[in-house]
């Protein structure tokens, strides 16, 4: 399978800067497409490859701000680096606590960009890769049966065979019988690995 190359949207309401800036990113290898408006951007199909947003605060109709507020409702997940000419200290805080990468006040250095998209290349990357592997990890756990999945539950609480047992009112030999299936089913082959796999899941131990 091909490596897809990433792409870089670009959303800044102002042409020379959208030109400017395309004629960069494209310079340093990546893939490119500019919008106007955070209107025009959300009307594009979510692209699932690994891509990135240098995204201005300031636009027409939805702010820069007001944009990635939507698409962390929507549970879009795309790396934002922020570009202002009217930043201010509590706007980039609060740009960077909902998960923007970074917050370039222009003019900036194109070296400084390029660095922050490669940042956000590689942050949508592990993005991309943590979700493939979830949608993994959950289609193993709907092959678990009922009482598997319960035992399982009991198993990352770091609890003995015997004390599950004691805890389901089944014999130690039937749960010995369930984590063989659970290790089997869950592609593990530890404890400790069934632990990190649910957690990944938001898998809730069962309450001692």
């Amino acid at each position: 399978m091909t490596k897809s190359v990433p792409v870089v949207f670009i959303v800044d309401d102002a042409s020379s800067v959208r030109k400017a800036l395309e004629r960069l990113v494209r310079s340093a290898g990546f893939n490119v497409e500019t919008f106007a408006s955070g209107e025009e951007f959300l009307q594009r199909k979510h692209h699932k490859g690994p891509s990135c947003l240098v995204l201005d605060v300031r636009l027409p109709g939805l702010s820069g701000i007001e944009l990635q507020k939507k698409l962390v409702q929507e549970n879009i997940s795309v790396p934002i680096i922020f570009i202002t000419g009217h930043g201010d200290i509590p706007m980039s805080v609060r740009a960077m606590k909902n998960g923007a990468v970074d917050f370039l006040p222009k003019p900036f250095d194109g070296k400084e960009l390029l660095t922050a998209i490669e940042r956000a290349i590689e942050k949508a990357v592990r993005i991309r890769q943590n979700e493939t592997e979830r949608a993994r990890i959950e289609r193993l756990l709907k092959t678990l049966t009922p009482r598997e999945y319960e035992v399982l539950r009991w198993a990352i609480t770091g609890m003995l065979n015997k004390q599950i047992a004691y805890r389901l009112k089944i014999t130690e030999r039937t749960v010995k019988a369930h984590r063989g299936c659970i290790m089997e089913k869950m592609q593990v082959e530890s404890v400790a690995d069934l632990v990190r796999i649910t957690q990944k899941c938001g898998i809730i131990p069962a309450e001692k």
